[in-house]
């Protein structure tokens, strides 16, 4: 492994740095001469589903309107292009903004922040827009009164975590609504899904387009076979994460090697205990606290014996990049700190 990078907290300036340069690049839309995305062979030896999902979006190329866009919960027909856009779901607000277009409503996770301080810096010359972004309450229980006042001519939403089908009836009695899966392993296509309800599916293939083809270029430069290890603390749990998870994906789509204990994929994560911290040790191992107390995982008396600790090898990140937030952005983050420290 070549230029290993000893400090205990990755660089918040040279993250946030990268992602204001891909955010700003983002807004630009992309000629591509396949509005549903890629080839249906592009998504094979990958855990993560890289297309639309079968039998969903609208078929449309970029701009046309009216269109009708089959999603998680049905069919929805948008007259003209959304201008009043309110976000409910994980990652939504990362999506949209990715594409341009800033949320006049947004939601936030239990002990989130509604806009996270990686939206704020790569988006600083929206700030003023974001700054008229309306609370609407929780992810689960969003409050329909103050939705509905903001007249909103699409709602995003996804199935994950919620009585996702009792949610979209009262949202779609408001404005028309778009549902998409949900969780980190389909936040790809979950992206190509709201991006084709916005009309720029093309623009999100050519956005995920550039982002594999730099991740895979990142990983013929890393030396070695490095087993990366992502670990998260929030709240009373403690959880590693497998390669069916968002994090898990930007490294699947390097090339790199996980633990042995995360190479699972038929979850996102798995809950440990103090005891079983040793299923977080890696070559690197990086590490997120929700609220940012890192002591909350350094403090665990096994934390010293793990070889990557000892090796100088486990990195403090960002959780809302690496383990909260699922969208487009989120994952440039991820990948920009593996190519800090792998690269």
């Amino acid at each position: 492994m070549r230029n290993f990078v000893r400090s205990a907290t990755l660089g918040a300036t040279s993250l946030l740095a990268v992602l204001a340069l891909s955010g700003c690049a983002s807004e630009t839309s992309a000629d591509s001469p396949d509005p549903a995305g890629a080839a249906s062979g592009e998504s094979a030896g990958f855990t993560t589903p890289r297309t639309m999902p079968e039998g969903k979006g609208s078929g449309e190329a970029d701009g046309v309107f009216p269109r009708t866009v089959a999603h998680f919960q049905g069919e929805t027909t948008l007259d003209a292009e959304p201008e009043r856009v309110v976000v409910i779901s994980t990652g939504q607000a990362d999506a949209l903004l990715t594409l341009g277009v800033v949320p006049v409503g947004s939601t936030a996770g239990d002990g989130a922040e509604m806009i996270p301080p990686y939206l704020e810096a790569a988006y600083a010359g929206q700030a003023d827009a974001l700054a008229e972004t309306t609370y609407v309450g929780g992810r689960v229980e969003p409050d329909i009164e103050t939705i509905a006042n903001l007249e909103p001519d699409l709602i995003l939403m996804n199935n994950a975590g919620k009585e996702a089908e009792t949610l979209y009836a009262s949202l779609s009695a408001v404005a028309p609504t778009v549902a998409t899966q949900g969780t980190g392993l389909f936040w790809k296509q979950d992206f190509l899904l709201l991006a084709d309800a916005l009309g720029r599916t093309e623009q999100a293939q050519s956005w995920l387009d550039d982002y594999h083809a730099d991740a895979a270029a990142f990983g013929e430069t890393v030396t070695g076979d490095p087993a990366v290890s992502f670990l998260r603390r929030n709240g009373d749990r403690m959880r590693v994460f497998g390669v069916a998870s968002f994090s898990g994906s930007v490294a699947e789509d390097s090339g790199l090697a996980r633990p042995e204990a995360q190479r699972f994929t038929d979850d996102t994560s798995v809950d440990i205990s103090s005891e079983r911290l040793d299923e977080a040790d890696g070559d690197w191992i990086f590490y997120g606290v929700q609220g940012g107390d890192d002591e909350e995982i350094t403090s665990q008396s096994l934390w010293p014996t793990l070889a990557a600790v000892d090796a100088g090898r486990a990195v403090s990140v960002d959780d809302d990049v690496f383990y909260l937030n699922v969208g487009p952005t989120a994952a440039r983050g991820v990948l920009s700190a593996l190519e800090a420290t792998l690269g």
